[in-house]
């Protein structure tokens, strides 16, 4: 399978780069699995895994520290763009995030960016309704006890 390149674009701050040094582990039809370091030193985390859920709108990272260590998940709410001539695929982070502490803790965090995009017209109605409905089908599936059937998805190709 020929892997596609992947991008990063945020809205705030504005920016498309593209990630690659990231290693595509595995591809299907419904996930794409990562490995990462992070892009700039940090001392909250070191590197970790992203898996991709292209039908849900979601990407799980796990942050891990330099001794492999769980930090946290980290949820983004996000669309996907792909330009299949060009073999890319560009994921938009629509700005709501969810994490998930080792302890089961979940925190819902960046509405504030999410509003601030709307009414800065850096996305368009589609894109927030998008960003709204997949949060709240996130934070279902993490209080209902079922954040697993996600992270199990990462940890069967790590």
């Amino acid at each position: 399978m020929d892997y596609p390149v992947l991008y990063r674009k945020r809205l705030i701050p504005e920016e498309c780069i593209p990630l690659k040094d990231d290693i595509i582990l595995y591809m299907d039809d419904e996930i794409i699995v990562t490995k990462w370091n992070t892009l700039k030193p940090r001392k909250d985390f070191h590197h970790g895994y992203s898996c991709y859920f292209l039908k849900e709108g979601y990407k799980v990272s796990k942050f891990l520290a330099e001794d492999d260590s769980l930090v946290y998940f980290y949820c983004d709410i996000v669309t996907y763009l792909w330009d299949r001539a060009q073999n890319t695929l560009t994921v938009v982070d629509l700005l709501a995030d969810v994490i998930v502490k080792p302890d089961g803790k979940m925190n819902v965090i960046d509405i504030d960016e999410l509003c601030e995009a709307k009414e800065k017209l850096l996305i368009n109605d589609q894109q927030f309704f998008i960003s709204v409905k997949q949060l709240g089908a996130l934070i279902k599936l993490i209080q209902d006890g079922n954040f697993s059937t996600l992270t199990d998805r990462l940890k069967e190709h790590i």
